[in-house]
């Protein structure tokens, strides 16, 4: 991609999750599934990356995957040029001072026993950081960067309000020395005014703090807003992936023409076209072969329907997987 490796935090390479799930017939084999499949990018040091699909495309078990939370299949994840998968389970909890995730759901990440004070100081006490007043110092800091006051710390989760709990989560995840956070749907659950806000706080402590975020979305306004980059997913394959103002304003691929064009209009005198897709999700216990978007792309051929398209590249920062642009039918 023609970056230089200082400025790549993170590499994700031919990364495939495969899991096993048991056959509805007595005594056959258990099927495979392939959440992710095969997927390569790069992040760039300070930069926001966001990873967007429908419900099901494999992104969060990609997220969980690069922070080895669950066990890739095959592929590799390199941080700071490190294998993650050689590491052993001390070497990556080591690690995990500076790489770290926000999960979807605000409360039950949330230890319902425990006060906002002690699971923010939790994992500082997990990896022995600092004195007890110097990590209760830490703790009334951390809920002041995050717009919480110093008598929060002594209140249980269920008497938060779900932005509130959320800022909880991102206060417990920035107690270490994070550099790489992986959000996962931090915002889904939360009011859309309270999402805005929650926005706003991931931006600012990116720029106070020199942050670098993976951030998985179903929400395309959402993703528009907060991603440098982007990454289109579609049954666990990367469907397209570019700098963020490039794709929004020139989607390449189908499967992202179709998602882009379920944005409700900003104006109500825009006009736009929805583009409605036909034909059923394949399921990914049994993928038919060549491109997993075929049976619903209305540019559907047979080379389709043969292999597997790769990503190409289209311009400036901006790759495709679709035959139609290999073929050089489109330049």
């Amino acid at each position: 991609m023609g970056e230089k490796q200082d400025d790549i935090i993170l590499k994700v390479d031919h990364l495939t999750k495969t899991f096993q799930v048991k056959s509805p017939r007595l005594f056959e084999k258990p099927l495979a599934l392939n959440a992710v499949n095969d997927v390569s990018f790069e992040v760039k040091r300070g930069e926001t990356i966001g990873v967007i699909g429908e419900s099901g495309c494999g992104k969060s078990t990609l997220g969980k995957a690069i922070l080895q939370l669950i066990p890739a299949t095959s592929g590799d994840v390199i941080y700071n040029g490190q294998s993650l998968m050689k590491l052993n389970q001390k070497e990556m909890n080591e690690l995990r001072k500076e790489i770290n995730m926000v999960f979807q759901d605000p409360y039950s990440s949330l230890d319902p026993r425990m006060t906002t004070g002690e699971l923010i100081e939790e994992p500082m006490i997990i990896h022995n950081i600092g004195t007890p007043e110097e990590r209760k110092k830490r703790v009334i800091e951390l809920l002041k960067l995050v717009g919480l006051d110093y008598y929060h710390s002594i209140r249980y989760p269920h008497e938060f309000s779900g932005g509130q709990r959320q800022r909880i989560n991102i206060a417990r995840a920035l107690s270490m020395d994070i550099k790489l956070l992986v959000c996962d749907e931090p915002v889904s659950a939360l009011d859309v005014s309270v999402q805005a806000q929650v926005l706003n706080l991931l931006k600012k402590l990116k720029d106070e703090l020199g942050l670098t975020y993976i951030f998985i979305s179903h929400d395309l306004s959402v993703v528009k807003y907060i991603s440098d980059r982007i990454i289109i997913m579609y049954l666990g394959r990367i469907m397209e992936i570019g700098d963020a103002k490039e794709i929004y304003a020139n989607p390449a691929h189908p499967y992202t023409k179709a998602l882009f064009s379920a944005i409700p209009p900003v104006s109500p005198y825009e006009k736009k076209e929805t583009i409605e897709l036909k034909g059923e999700i394949p399921s990914p216990l049994n993928m038919p072969p060549g491109c997993p978007f075929g049976n619903r792309c209305p540019f559907c051929t047979d080379v389709c329907k043969q292999s597997v398209p790769e990503l190409k590249a289209i311009g400036d920062n901006h790759e495709v997987a679709c035959v139609r642009y290999q073929k050089g039918e489109i330049s």
